[in-house]
């Protein structure tokens, strides 16, 4: 009897041991799946998003997303003013339409005067174009929202007849959510002003 009391020891024993056994690698197999995790999540939160010609949606992994403030920062700005002052009676619309989605109510003010004051009219009724040839940018990001000066040149080509200006603009960028297509950069211009307008001698475009 005692012989197989013994062995029922030893296999409570074991069996024991086999529980925790169990329950230990349990615990550390969700431990390191709760840690992939985490590091995933935290590479899906430190990337950005392009649009492929073909509308599909393609997510870009960023080594730093502070490195690549001052490049899409710059974008931004750059594209915002190709936008909302290079047009022709063909695009101006549409050109118009992206350019607010990068601005608060400031460049909305902007375009409203601008509308009327019949500047879009005028657009129309001669047939002028405005090409934009230069966007300069003076950035300051120490700490947001980022000021910012652009000086862009223009040409306005009305029929055989060009001229050229150069404006020169301020504003501030806050962060906000990316919009995609609206909004990439996920930045937003505040404070836009048009400080100065000055027309050009044709040999100094």
């Amino acid at each position: 009897m005692k012989k197989v009391y013994k062995n029922i020891t030893d296999i409570l024993r074991l069996n024991r041991f086999v529980v925790l056994a169990v329950v230990v690698f349990c615990l550390i197999t969700s431990g390191l799946s709760l840690g992939m995790l985490y590091r995933h999540q935290e590479r899906m939160l430190n990337s950005v998003f392009a649009i492929g010609t073909d509308g599909t949606i393609v997510p870009l992994e960023l080594v730093d997303q502070r490195e690549k403030r001052e490049v899409e920062a710059m974008a931004h700005i750059d594209r915002f003013h190709r936008l909302f002052y290079g047009m022709d009676p063909t695009n101006y619309r549409d050109h118009l339409e992206k350019a607010l989605w990068l601005g608060d109510a400031t460049v909305d003010a902007i375009y409203r005067e601008k509308r009327s004051d019949g500047v879009y009219n005028r657009l129309l009724q001669f047939s002028l174009r405005q090409e934009i040839t230069q966007v300069d940018i003076a950035l300051d990001l120490e700490s947001e929202p980022y000021g910012f000066r652009a000086r862009t040149r223009f040409e306005v080509h009305r029929g055989t007849v060009t001229d050229y200006y150069q404006l020169d603009t301020s504003g501030e960028l806050i962060a906000v959510e990316r919009n995609f297509p609206h909004n990439p950069h996920g930045l937003l211009i505040t404070n836009f002003y048009e400080d100065s307008l000055r027309k050009l001698e044709p040999q100094n475009p």
